[in-house]
């Protein structure tokens, strides 16, 4: 190469083919679109919430779809206390008065609050014992309108929590008396008199509102007579398979 030859001259220009065969603009392409791959959306749908349902679901979503959501966490709040008390009480203290004062207080407030709190409520549902004159006691229910029905999350949980501590209620019973733990018996015995009561109340009071929006469709939709005792009939089994009178 001569001095007298310019250095640019000597310099090849690049390939007009290189340009505008979109060689740079694809390859940043392919490595813009692989972090697509690590993208929330690209995972397995069965990990993910698809619907409504599932976004909402969980303790948190509970309580946010329940209309009721003080009176559905003291429901569960006084139920598992007392149960946890009775259970862990062991741990922290050797004290049997004050572990068993303390298990009697937070049952005596559960009943109290299912039956004249949740109860009316979540489900609007109350019952209680009256005697009359006459010195006979007997048992009155009162019931929600039937055109403004429960909510969903509050009834389905309401019954839950009604039927699923005295299960295991009767479980720790059963536990106490392999163990031979007879001085905790009594805690658990009057722990299941009061679930059992709350629980064949409101079953009753249940039952009896079901049978009297029975009778009262049977009347207004001119069922009387026979028409309207089998549609009262038929409600009346179809809810009372549990209890019977």
């Amino acid at each position: 190469m001569s001095v007298s030859t310019p250095l640019l001259d000597t310099i090849e220009p690049d390939e007009p083919s290189e340009v505008r065969s979109g060689n740079i603009n694809s390859s940043k392409n392919t490595n813009t679109r692989a972090p697509v791959v690590l993208t929330p959306t690209s995972r397995n749908a069965d990990q993910m919430a698809t619907t409504e349902n599932d976004a909402e679901s969980g303790i948190a979503g509970i309580f946010r779809q329940s209309a009721h959501p003080m009176a559905l966490f003291f429901l569960f709040f006084f139920r598992i206390a007392a149960i946890s008390v009775y259970i862990l009480c062991g741990f922290f203290t050797d004290n049997y008065v004050l572990s068993t004062v303390t298990v009697v207080i937070l049952l005596a407030m559960d009943f109290w609050n299912c039956r004249n709190v949740a109860g009316r409520t979540l489900v609007g549902l109350r019952f209680w014992n009256q005697v009359d004159e006459d010195g006979e006691s007997y048992w009155v229910f009162e019931s929600r309108d039937p055109s403004r029905p429960a909510n969903p999350i509050d009834s389905k949980m309401f019954w839950v929590a009604l039927y699923s501590f005295p299960l295991l209620w009767s479980a720790l019973l059963i536990v106490s008396l392999l163990k031979l733990g007879f001085a905790f018996i009594p805690i658990v015995i009057l722990a299941l008199v009061f679930n059992f009561t709350n629980a064949i109340g409101f079953t009753y009071a249940d039952r009896d509102a079901k049978q009297r929006w029975a009778n009262t469709v049977g009347t207004s939709w001119g069922l009387g007579g026979i028409g309207g005792q089998l549609l009262a009939g038929a409600v009346k089994n179809s809810v009372g398979r549990v209890f019977r009178t």
